[in-house]
């Protein structure tokens, strides 16, 4: 496709926005998804395209909390493996499963996490006490949410940031970090895909790329600098918008 420059700006200073959002919180295929089918390009390709992207905005965030020293690899390694062998399911079931049952349920997770939280004011502000063991955490939420991830994708930042939280008792800013690790596991499963098929607009994804890599650099130290209560402000605000975009897709659009 042959694109003018003023949609290259666009979509860059669009993928900046997202990739600082969702370093804090998830979501930001919520923001670039629509805005690379609204200039034109068909679904599948923004899928795609929007794929590659985030990938670079996922590295960015997960290299940064790495550098940081926020990620204990010691115990997220299992979560890696399996993230990364959910992703590879959930993405050749793409061509196999029907999705629209689980269009229906993905609001229904997404309002009870936002219900909980809401109801919950303590719920990661400090480390609590797991109420799973960590091998069994990450093989069910592994495989889980990397399939979820690799089928479908909008949430999976929400999704592993209220499990962190809820279930291993992690606060929410060791909760995010951990959870660009995994979002960078199952990303590269589905990029390595789309590259096979050959769906990708290179250039548009690398220049939204280099978007996506300043604006994850940027949210990834608001993570670190800000108080906990700004990063579960903007969890909420993003759940809240998840819901409200797979409503209007599943029943307005």
């Amino acid at each position: 496709m042959e694109l003018e420059i003023w949609v290259f700006v666009l979509l860059f200073c669009v993928a900046f926005f997202s990739g600082f959002v969702d370093a804090i919180a998830g979501g930001g295929g919520l923001i670039t998804i629509p805005a690379l089918i609204s200039v034109g390009i068909p679904e599948h390709i923004a899928l795609a395209t929007n794929k590659l992207q985030a990938t670079f905005g996922s590295f960015t965030a997960a290299a940064n909390f790495t550098h940081k020293k926020m990620v204990d690899f010691n115990s997220l390694w299992r979560g890696i493996i399996w993230t990364f062998v959910g992703a590879v399911c959930g993405t050749w079931s793409v061509l196999l499963i029907d999705a629209v049952v689980i269009k229906y349920l993905i609001p229904i997770c997404l309002a009870a996490i936002l219900i909980y939280t809401i109801f919950t004011p303590n719920l990661g502000q400090i480390d609590r006490e797991k109420r799973i063991s960590q091998n069994l955490f990450y093989a069910i939420f592994g495989l889980g949410i990397g399939f979820y991830d690799g089928f479908m994708g909008p949430g999976t930042g929400s999704f592993w940031m209220f499990a962190f939280a809820s279930l291993l008792g992690l606060n929410l800013k060791t909760a995010v970090a951990n959870t660009k690790i995994l979002n960078f596991t199952s990303n590269i499963v589905s990029l390595a895909v789309f590259i096979g098929g050959g769906q990708i607009l290179w250039l548009l994804g690398i220049v939204m790329g280099f978007g996506q890599m300043i604006g994850a650099y940027f949210g990834s130290h608001m993570v670190i600098k800000k108080e906990i209560k700004f990063i579960k402000i903007i969890f909420l605000t993003v759940v809240s918008l998840t819901i409200v975009k797979i409503i209007y897709d599943l029943f307005i659009k």
